[in-house]
């Protein structure tokens, strides 16, 4: 289900008259006559709100003599809220346009001249700095602490944050050994 199909559906679901019709057709296949009778709602009620549930797919119609039956498209509502969550966005290739505007944002408004102004208080904007820093230790190398200090003492003053927020946040991790950057961080 697409996240615009999904949107159709939910905006269909929001009304008490048609969630009884789709408790009453989960019981059995009616037509509108039927429907109207069991709900005290009018034909032309009940046929206004079958259209809308036709057009969200949550109902379908077939001919059984004179009458036309509605069925509950019962797959429809197979699919779980988190499938359709968990479903990729139309809109992902802005949404990842636009995170990367803000994470180059963030970057300029902290960096002057290759070196941190300073060290952002808040915790998004300071992942995005110490996501760009963490970039200047090798994967797969263990670095003694004189070294870390050594290369970020190239961006700022206070290494020992520094370190320890990349350590904090899973970017580095340390032992006894030294420092390395995590599987997270490559």
């Amino acid at each position: 289900m697409t996240e615009t199909e999904a949107i159709g559906l939910f905006k269909c679901l929001a009304d008490k008259s048609r969630l009884q019709i789709l408790k009453s057709l989960a019981v059995e296949d009616m037509y509108v006559e039927r429907l109207a009778q069991r709900l005290g709602l009018t034909a032309a009620t009940v046929s206004f709100h079958l259209k809308k549930l036709a057009q969200a797919g949550a109902v379908s119609s077939y001919k059984s003599q004179y009458y036309t039956m509605y069925a509950l498209n019962r797959d429809l509502f197979d699919t779980t809220i988190l499938d359709i969550v968990q479903e990729e966005s139309e809109e992902a290739d802005l949404q990842a346009q636009r995170d990367e505007a803000y994470r180059q944002h963030v970057l300029d408004s902290f960096f002057q001249d290759g070196r941190l102004k300073t060290i952002p208080a808040q915790r998004k904007k300071k992942r995005i700095v110490l996501q760009a820093l963490v970039e200047q230790f090798e994967p797969k190398h263990i670095y003694p602490e004189p070294e870390v200090n050594a290369i970020l003492a190239r961006y700022h003053d206070d290494v020992c944050t520094l370190r320890r927020d990349l350590v904090g946040e899973g970017l580095l991790e340390r032992d006894a050994q030294g420092y390395w950057r995590t599987q997270e961080s490559e």
